[in-house]
């Protein structure tokens, strides 16, 4: 077997350019592991029509409100999620669009 690429010079480095390594490499997969938990999907994606509270977004996806707190906490965390006090009452919702964009792209990948 010879050591010889197939790959010219510049296609390397255009490859070992855009491939992330490090910090960058640490957030893109900090950030789609997000994607990884069934709870966090559907509340990402309830919040992507409606800023909630804890308890509606607990009745509404029938998932006790343990759960969902601790899931917000985490997606707040990540920067995923704000949340906004109105009174006694914490509303969350996306911090942005971006989330609920590349749920779309997923969902357009797969066909469904």
């Amino acid at each position: 077997m010879t050591d010889t690429m197939l790959l010219d010079r510049r296609t390397k480095d255009l490859v070992l350019e855009y491939v992330p390594e490090g910090d960058v490499l640490d957030s893109i997969v900090c950030f789609f592991s997000i994607f990884a938990d069934p709870t966090r999907v559907r509340m990402l994606s309830a919040l992507a029509i409606s800023e909630m509270c804890v308890t509606d977004l607990s009745r509404v996806l029938e998932i006790n409100q343990t759960t969902i707190s601790h899931q917000l906490r985490l997606l707040k965390n990540l920067g995923i999620v704000k949340s906004e006090r109105q009174g006694k009452i914490i509303f969350y919702s996306l911090v942005n669009d971006t989330v609920n964009d590349v749920m779309l792209k997923g969902v357009e990948f797969l066909g469904c």
